[in-house]
């Protein structure tokens, strides 16, 4: 008798093991990068991701790991979709000048936009964030993509169409500056307009070639 209860019960635990999920993977996965966009690493508890993802805990860790690895997740969607704008004009534009102005131009539109939290993720998520295990590839992230601006700065510099002596390293800098400022004033309130205005600024101290 204890050996038939022992088989179905073996029985009982493989079915609900080969059981599909109940939700939409790409869904919840959606609902936790707003989560973290919104509230940043730290203030987003796994409490709130289960109760924003519409799913039980169990659930989360099941298809998505712990939070750190929810979150290294989002971070690779957000920069492969949300904040692709900058590799894209880096690649897709002829000059730094030009990539420069365009990233400027579609950050002011894409940190303001209110179809979703407002900033960028890659920079809000860092903040007050006491885990360097979170923190550190998110500071890589940001210095990485400084550092492609340069790389285009220097390319230019030595093609000619920059004047000889620019610092591509403090024009690089002035850049990064720029974005991860625009993000943060796109938090506390500013529209649009007024970060087009502050893109015309910096790209006003640009050298000519």
């Amino acid at each position: 008798m204890v050996q038939g209860q022992d088989a179905k019960a073996q029985v009982g635990t493989a079915r609900a093991r080969g059981r599909p999920r109940s939700f939409d993977r790409a869904t919840a996965l959606r609902k936790a990068l707003m989560a973290f966009w919104a509230h940043g690493y730290e203030a987003t508890s796994v409490s709130d991701l289960t109760r924003i993802m519409g799913i039980g805990a169990p659930s989360l860790y099941a298809a998505f790991g712990d939070k750190r690895t929810l979150f290294e997740e989002v971070v690779r969607v957000y920069a492969d979709t949300y904040g692709a704008f900058g590799d894209r004009a880096i690649v897709e534009e002829a000059t730094a000048r030009a990539a420069v102005a365009r990233m400027l131009h579609e950050a002011a539109a894409a940190y303001t936009d209110p179809a979703h939290p407002y900033g960028c993720l890659i920079v809000h998520a860092a903040t007050n964030c006491a885990s360097p295990e979170v923190e550190r590839p998110l500071r890589e992230r940001r210095n990485a993509n400084i550092a492609a601006v340069e790389s285009r700065i220097r390319a230019d510099l030595a093609a000619g169409l920059l004047p000889a002596g620019t610092d591509a390293a403090a024009l690089a800098r002035h850049t990064g500056a720029m974005i991860q400022g625009m993000s943060q004033q796109a938090r506390d309130g500013a529209n649009r307009e007024q970060l087009e205005a502050l893109a015309e600024i910096a790209m006003a101290i640009w050298p000519r070639g």
